[in-house]
């Protein structure tokens, strides 16, 4: 059963319900601090994007998953790729999450260190870890997709701290 937003109450100190919608999703999510990884993968050429959606979702077999918008100019090679590559960047890296975070801009240009990694995905530099994943499946939900991929390859041993992303912008871990 599911409450329509008139028949919710509200709770003293919560506020006022709205009903959903876009941009009340997005308030929220705004609030949530998230991880930052970049997610790449190629076919003739190397494409990438920022991401916050990334989840662990099972040690046995090692999954990961993320979403991707279909109007995503990576989204058409990410939709036929067999590997993707998984980056967790270190607050170093604001401006790498900026380059694949912007529109038309040049992710794999020169001011970006990368190089071919395994099953030819790009691997990017300096990253706290990184996985290269076999993609499993592609779940349609609204206008995105949730792809779940499973590792194969990688390294955790990059130095540093995480960059967070949280009322939108990206932030670093405080002590």
């Amino acid at each position: 059963m599911t409450a329509s937003p008139e028949s919710m109450t509200a709770s003293p100190g919560l506020g006022t319900a709205r009903p959903a919608s876009p941009d009340l999703l997005r308030s929220v999510f705004r609030r949530h601090a998230a991880g930052v990884a970049v997610i790449t993968a190629a076919a003739g050429r190397p494409v990438g994007f920022t991401a916050t959606s990334l989840n662990s979702v099972a040690a046995e077999p090692p999954l990961v998953s993320f979403g991707v918008g279909t109007s995503s100019s990576s989204w058409p090679v990410v939709s036929e790729a067999e590997h993707i590559g998984v980056h967790i960047l270190g607050e170093h890296q604001e401006e790498l999450a900026a380059t694949f975070a912007r529109s038309g801009a040049d992710r794999f240009g020169p001011s970006t260190g990368w190089r071919s990694g395994p099953q030819g995905v790009p691997v990017l530099d300096g990253v706290l870890a990184w996985l290269v994943c076999r993609v499993v499946a592609r779940i349609p939900a609204g206008d995105h997709r949730i792809v779940i991929a499973e590792a194969v390859v990688g390294d955790p041993a990059g130095g540093g701290r995480p960059l967070l992303y949280h009322q939108g912008r990206f932030n670093a871990l405080r002590d």
